[in-house]
């Protein structure tokens, strides 16, 4: 078995190690609370705007909803200011988060102009000046995320990592592609295995994980604490429940039948309404149904209508004829 036991951050024991990354528009409340049904053992809210934070603006808020069901929660913070992500860190953790992460990833160019995600990598002063403040003012599990640098020329995750340790972070997890890269070409593992040998808090490995033997591929040749599934789990959020079970049984077992497919497709739909509202949860939730039929015969044509529909339950017959197709479509 490769994944034994908890894992500790710092003060926290994660039950699983197949963790769910944070993803801006994708990992509100209700899709956290579908993937935690489904195996995720640990889940992260939207990246947060530290800035929004302070100036405690209702949207940024809403960021932080949660429930009893929705633990362990990471809060996934972004900003350039010391101090303001200091502040921020210190209203994350009034708010009864489980751990605080800070976004030194992100690529997206509205981000990385304000000197905040990816753009941290090129400055590690800056890296070392907003990790001292924040561990100072909280005293939940801090981890970090970061990429494998600003671009080829610049790959200094291993260097970030020892600053994070030195600053008391308790986690570090790696998406090994460079912010240049964005989400293009392939995640360079090896640089996972570096960033583990050279610290010694626990580290996530992140990056082209889309079946469940690349999660246990990615642990045994990185030597990764746990492993981190964004983009795989969209459409596809069983694949935390059959990474665990192809780890502890030797063996994947089938993703789930058309009908079961279903059954937590609903849930996730009633879920957005029920948080939202019905109209901006179904737009909420359309995203998701584009991906739901991602890749299977007859989902290009599903997916044509599914963007443009605004009532329940057209929305689910839509779903349910697609499903039907899937099955009869079984051997």
């Amino acid at each position: 078995m490769i994944m034994p036991g908890p894992l500790k951050i710092g003060s926290l024991a994660v039950g699983s190690r197949v963790w769910m990354a944070p993803m801006a528009g994708v990992t509100n409340l209700p899709f956290r609370l579908v993937a935690r049904s489904c195996g995720c053992g640990m889940a992260f809210t939207e990246m947060v705007s530290a800035n929004g934070l302070i100036r405690a603006t209702r949207k940024t808020l809403r960021y932080l909803d949660s429930s009893a069901e929705d633990r362990p929660l990471g809060v996934q913070i972004f900003g350039s200011d010391p101090q303001v992500m200091a502040r921020a860190a210190l209203i994350v953790t009034e708010a009864g988060a489980d751990l605080v992460d800070i976004n030194l990833g992100c690529p997206v160019k509205k981000v990385v102009k304000t000197g905040s995600g990816a753009a941290l990598m090129k400055d590690p002063a800056r890296v070392a000046a907003i990790l001292g403040e924040v561990r100072k003012a909280t005293p939940l599990p801090l981890t970090v995320k970061i990429r494998a640098g600003w671009n080829s020329q610049s790959i200094n995750a291993v260097e970030i990592a020892g600053i994070a340790e030195a600053c008391g972070v308790d986690g570090i997890t790696v998406h090994p592609r460079t912010a240049i890269q964005g989400y293009g070409g392939s995640a360079d593992w090896a640089l996972i295995a570096r960033v583990r040998e050279a610290v010694t808090v626990p580290v996530v490995g992140n990056g082209d994980i889309r079946r469940p033997s690349d999660a246990l591929k990615m642990m045994h040749r990185t030597g990764c604490d746990a492993v981190m599934i964004g983009r795989g789990c969209l459409g596809n959020p069983w694949i935390f429940e059959r990474i665990v079970a192809r780890d502890e049984q030797g063996r994947c077992p089938d993703p789930p039948d058309p009908e079961e497919k279903m059954r937590i497709i609903v849930r996730h739909l009633d879920l957005e309404i029920s948080t939202m509202g019905e109209q901006a949860g179904i737009r909420s939730f359309r995203k998701h149904a584009l991906w739901y039929t991602k890749g299977a015969r007859g989902g290009a044509q599903i997916r044509n209508v599914a963007g443009r529909l605004t009532e329940k339950p057209e929305l689910l017959e839509l779903l349910r004829s697609f499903y039907a197709l899937e099955r009869e479509s079984q051997p």
